[in-house]
């Protein structure tokens, strides 16, 4: 038996994606991986935003962050990001599938756009990139440890919101689903998936939920903390240190878990 802690938390070298990376929980994942050593990929739909986002987080941690603008929402955006990673990369270490859109409306009026927008984007999303860069995965999880995909759900998939957002809290639940579909088929090519369910965090989805317009930096956010029993909202440390806990030696021995990080909430209501 291996008795050794040295780097059980380290990611240092390793070659991450993260969806969605170009603001919120990815912007939080993609910084705490970047200060842990890794070479980073963003994505987002926006190439102006992502582009700047990857500039900024590399200026600030170091290392390399480089932006792959993509919609993947749709089948042409998630097979064109897979492409030019492979064009970049030869193996991908850690994938992290947090892109996401949400849609809020009272059931009466609630469209079908709104259902049909969230669900390409939250589900069939994650499920296609992943399948696409299945090559890249393998290719990694061959050279030595695991390859690693983390899934973010969400704690709305978990428990019932307040809010109406039908097709989010779904999409929620069937990530969650999916990720042990994927850990039930995947595991034993040493690819590794889980799902993270966050709760509330700072992030320009939550703030319009709130009533806060999107602003995330100028925002009463300890109110909305006071509603968990840890009294405030998660913080960058808290997603990305679970992220990088999952991508770790540490995390080699969880496979298709869906862990919540609300700070105590779920299973309260």
């Amino acid at each position: 038996m291996t008795t050794g802690f040295d780097d059980i938390f380290s990611i240092r070298g390793k070659v991450a994606l993260v969806t969605g990376g170009s603001r919120g929980i990815g912007e939080m994942i993609a910084a705490g991986f970047l200060a842990a050593g890794a070479k980073v990929y963003i994505s987002s739909r926006k190439a102006d935003v992502c582009d700047a986002t990857a500039e900024r987080l590399a200026k600030t941690y170091g290392g390399t962050c480089i932006s792959l603008p993509a919609d993947l929402s749709q089948m042409s955006g998630i097979e064109s990001l897979a492409a030019r990673l492979a064009e970049r990369e030869d193996k991908l270490d850690i994938l992290v599938n947090n892109a996401g859109a949400a849609w809020g409306a009272p059931i009466e009026a609630f469209p079908e756009v709104g259902w049909d927008k969230v669900m390409d984007t939250n589900v069939k999303g994650v499920f296609f990139l992943t399948q696409k860069l299945l090559p890249l995965l393998r290719k990694a999880a061959g050279e030595g440890a695991p390859a690693r995909v983390i899934n973010i759900g969400s704690i709305d998939g978990l428990k019932s919101a307040a809010f109406d957002t039908f097709s989010y809290g779904a999409s929620k639940a069937a990530v969650h689903h999916l990720t042990r579909f994927l850990a039930a088929h995947l595991t034993k090519e040493k690819i590794l998936c889980n799902a993270i369910a966050p709760g509330p965090y700072p992030t320009w989805m939550l703030s319009t939920g709130v009533g806060f317009g999107g602003e995330t930096e100028n925002a009463d956010w300890d109110q909305v903390g006071r509603g968990n029993p840890s009294g405030r909202v998660g913080t960058a440390q808290d997603i990305a240190g679970l992220a990088i806990f999952l991508s770790s030696r540490a995390g080699e021995y969880v496979v298709g878990q869906v862990i919540a990080s609300d700070g105590g909430a779920v299973g309260t209501s």
